[in-house]
């Protein structure tokens, strides 16, 4: 593992966005179905593990950010504050509170699937991370984790057409994570029931409309999230032919952000992220005839350029969430 495009003074600067952000209780957009009046409760005591960054999927990531991080650069000078961050976070009694709300009533599509994709990926790195904390934490955090499959191979069977957005719902950024994180994890059984989806899903699709992206909103490209997700499925001579009856053209510039005191605006600036990582993902796998190679390759270097310029961390709405996708961008962790 290596991580080539990111040296420590890039990887201190993301990991304070984390750092500043894990358990930062307000503001919160908090996502909460209540019951009854015992269900009003401070964030800190609904969900005590993933409070912080003003939602829970955000802290989820912020907190995988830190994991990843604290591996690659273990001697960097933000490495023991992180450990000490994920040590306050990742305890039984947290994680215990954590699958209680989850499994409560009315909290069926509680962060589906985003947010517990991101939780998979957080549970994927701590077992690839060969260190005696990260071991307790893993095993800490293994409760929610069993949990999290539960629901997701309870769900995904049920769900009958794929989810086309460019945000959180979008299926197939998720399922994505998902089949990492089976992969590493060794649970065939949950990676066999997403690879089946996925081709159930989108095997037969053909001709994405690149050109009606992105909408005002996104951070996800429906497209290259599904070219993305099939690179994970198929053999890399079946997936060419496929990428090649499925987009013509990658036609689109980088995006910018009218005003990036407004959170949903400056989602505008991590879909410049994930296009990059979607891109450099399908082309690990395309041949080398792939007569758009070079177009792509330069196109994802644009992409990944504009989005780490656009993220400043005096500006909350994109900071506490921007550092993950950055750091998932140049450390490579989509790719094999």
């Amino acid at each position: 593992m290596a991580a080539s495009d990111l040296d420590q003074a890039q990887a201190t600067r993301f990991a304070r966005l984390a750092l500043d952000c894990v358990h930062k209780e307000y503001p919160n957009k908090i996502s909460h179905s209540m019951s009854s009046d015992a269900d009003a409760k401070p964030p800190r005591e609904l969900t005590p593990a993933f409070y912080g960054c003003y939602d829970w999927h955000s802290s989820v990531h912020g907190h995988w950010l830190l994991v990843r991080l604290a591996r690659l650069y273990p001697q960097a000078p933000f490495a023991a504050e992180a450990r000490k961050a994920l040590a306050q976070s990742l305890t039984p009694a947290n994680i215990a509170q954590e699958v209680k709300y989850l499994n409560a009533e009315g909290r069926t599509a509680f962060e589906r699937p985003y947010g517990l994709a991101w939780l998979l990926q957080l549970a994927a790195e701590l077992k690839e991370w060969d260190d005696p904390q990260a071991r307790q934490w893993s095993a800490a955090l293994a409760p929610l984790e069993r949990a999290v499959v539960a629901r997701l191979s309870e769900w995904l069977p049920k769900l009958d057409h794929p989810i086309r957005v460019g945000e959180h719902n979008n299926s197939a950024f998720s399922m994505g994570l998902m089949l990492d994180y089976a992969r590493i994890a060794g649970n065939a059984e949950f990676g066999k029931l997403v690879d089946e989806r996925a081709r159930h899903y989108y095997l037969r699709d053909r001709g994405c409309p690149v050109s009606y992206e992105p909408s005002g909103e996104d951070f996800l490209s429906p497209c290259l999230a599904e070219a993305d997700l099939m690179r994970r499925v198929m053999p890399a001579v079946e997936f060419g032919m496929w990428f090649h009856a499925f987009i013509e053209r990658l036609n689109f510039e980088p995006t910018t952000v009218a005003d990036v005191t407004d959170p949903k605006l400056y989602h505008l600036a991590g879909l410049n992220l994930s296009r990059a990582w979607m891109i450099e993902g399908i082309l690990s796998v395309l041949p080398s005839t792939e007569g758009r190679g070079t177009a792509m390759a330069d196109l994802a270097a644009r992409l990944r350029q504009a989005g780490l310029d656009s993220i400043h961390s005096e500006h909350y709405q994109g900071g506490h969430w921007l550092g993950t996708f950055a750091v998932y961008l140049v450390t490579r962790r989509g790719l094999k």
